[in-house]
């Protein structure tokens, strides 16, 4: 085994096309309906009409995308399982949002989730805040459009930065034309496409193998199943805690006050459809990762005896899946179509959400408040040039992403590095009335610095062999040709660099909130426990089910009953 694959073949395009193609059009056909409605808020929202089912579709597609389809089944190639463990962090975060963020924000009412910041605490604040986000998910949706590229480029031979910019104009055509609720609807039925992708990989995987029991026993022997660890040291890669406490805290920050995500569930008809959502987005996070782990640990059981990435048959481990799907399904034309569909469909779903965000925010947060007086007319055509803009900004991003590795820690990095002094800001304004607009634009600073300090050191002094633990791979079978490099580290880099990527989030949240609330008892009142058993008990009375009045009542009662008894 080992050396050069088969490339797509006729058949293989004629399926990949179709199936883009159709759904796309699916999309297209919703936004033709809504021209009527030819509004910003329709545009952005989606007449904030929309039922759960397919917002909860377009949430899980949103985030697991192409990224996922092809770096999760890398990292448990040559991790494990331990990524698995993310399956609770998931239902962590579904409860933690549904029932604290959902309320919050749906009951807001806004399009742009910042405009939130500016009513607690600053214009500047919000403006930060903002300018913050689109320098995230620019990058990350970079990486997005990065990541099928590789794919096509391992298996079809085509020149990468030409897959890069296709694949850029496809999602500007894409996101130009439709709004959201072109984007959610696309999104559901591409989420499907990416699960029958990894169907048939495992499908055939298992065919060769003899079954699903080989591969199963395959990845026993190969140490792919190793018992859950809880060693408490915070710089090895995956532990227990690294991926339930920092993961929790990461895809908190993802689902809770990340525009993408929110502007979803904000898009629902009522607010029990925008909480259910999120229940069943569970249920479509959860599938999704499991299938792309067992389609690492049947990767696995083919290549043991010959990794193609020791044996250079590839040139990064993202490169792996592609060329495992045109090593065992060649043979069956129009298959291997389908899985660069899979990814292709992750990719569209996750750019055409995140630069329908970066549009809503830019408006919402910028143009809004300097022009107040434009038409309806003037901001259709803004929405859509503004998608042209950030399209392009994305494909100069993705030259960028092709620089940062494995594609899944690079996408959980970056999260981590932004979102955590972002959650820190929300959380400090939204609990803690002792902040100020100071206290924020100072703890976010510092959060950020921070982060951004942490998670550039880690790129260019990657953490060695003993933090990440890889697990052995063979090359019995194959010819190896292998060289190897070492770069001069400084002390910090076997310390404060290896620092699990999955702390990089409840870090920056930490950090902020500290900081935040430390600058605001120095320029502005106390913090005392009067401020805290506020914090504590609205979080105890606020109920979904009740009206905003009633929360607004309820938290009134309970100022003065503070002011009643006079805590110092």
């Amino acid at each position: 085994m080992g050396g050069p694959v088969a490339t797509l073949t006729v058949w293989d395009y004629v399926v990949f096309a179709g199936i883009v193609l159709g759904s796309s059009a699916i999309g297209f056909w919703q936004s033709l309906r809504s021209r009527k409605e030819n509004t910003s808020e329709e545009f952005l929202l989606a007449g904030r009409q929309m039922h759960a089912v397919p917002v909860a579709m377009s949430l899980t597609a949103s985030f697991m995308s192409g990224i996922t389809v092809i770096g999760t089944p890398a990292e448990c190639y040559s991790y494990g399982t331990a990524f698995w463990l993310f399956c609770l962090s998931y239902a962590i975060t579904a409860t933690v949002t549904a029932e604290i963020f959902v309320p919050f924000f749906y009951r807001l009412g806004t399009t742009s989730v910042y405009e939130y910041l500016e009513r607690r605490f600053s214009k500047s604040v919000r403006v930060l805040g903002t300018s913050i986000f689109i320098i995230q998910m620019s990058l990350y949706t970079g990486l997005v459009i990065y990541t099928p590229a590789i794919a096509l480029n391992q298996i079809s031979g085509m020149d990468l930065w030409g897959v890069l910019v296709v694949t850029g104009v496809v999602c500007i055509v894409y996101c130009s034309l439709g709004g959201l609720k072109a984007v959610i609807w696309t999104d559901a039925v591409q989420l499907l496409i990416m699960l029958s992708g990894f169907c048939a990989v495992i499908a055939k995987g298992a065919e060769l193998q003899g079954g699903v029991a080989r591969i199963w026993q395959d990845a026993a022997d190969g140490g792919r199943l190793q018992p859950i660890d809880f060693d408490p040291d915070p710089l090895k890669r995956h532990t227990f805690w690294s991926l339930v406490v920092g993961g929790s805290t990461l895809w908190i920050s993802i689902y809770s006050i990340n525009q993408a995500q929110v502007q979803r569930y904000n898009a629902c008809k009522s607010l029990t459809h925008a909480k259910m959502s999120l229940y069943v987005n569970l249920v479509g996070m959860v599938a999704t990762l499991s299938l792309a782990m067992v389609c690492g640990l049947t990767m696995y059981s083919v290549f043991m005896k010959c990794d193609p990435l020791t044996n250079k048959d590839v040139g990064t481990s993202n490169q792996l899946l592609p060329y495992l799907v045109m090593d065992i399904l060649a043979g069956n034309p129009g298959v291997p179509g389908l899985f660069v569909a899979a990814v292709y469909s992750g990719t569209l779903s996750t750019a055409s959400s995140s630069i329908n965000a970066l549009v809503a925010v830019t408006v919402e947060d910028f143009i809004r408040p300097a022009w107040p007086s434009l038409m309806e007319k003037q901001l259709s055509w803004i929405n859509m040039s503004l998608s042209v803009f950030f399209g392009f900004v994305c494909i100069g991003m993705a030259g960028v992403a092709s620089l940062m590795g494995g594609v899944l820690q690079a996408a959980l990095s970056i999260f981590g590095i932004i979102n955590g002094p972002l959650l820190g800001l929300f959380l400090s304004g939204m609990f803690f009335r002792t902040t100020n607009s100071i206290g924020a634009l100072t703890g976010l600073l510092v959060g950020f610095i921070l982060t951004m300090w942490l998670g550039i050191g880690a790129q260019i002094y990657p953490p060695t062999a003993d933090k990440t633990n890889p697990l052995p791979l063979s090359t019995v079978h194959c010819n190896i040709s292998i060289l190897v490099s070492t770069l001069v580290r400084p002390a910090v880099a076997d310390h404060w660099y290896s620092l699990s990527y999955l702390y990089f989030c409840p870090l920056g949240t930490v950090c902020t909130l500290a900081v935040g609330l430390l600058v605001s008892i120095i320029t502005g009142r106390p913090l005392g426990p009067k401020v805290l058993f506020q914090a504590i008990i609205s979080i105890l009375f606020w109920k979904s089910s009740n009206t905003p009045k009633e929360n607004n009542e309820k938290l009134a009662n309970i100022g003065a009953l503070f002011s009643y008894i006079k805590i110092k």
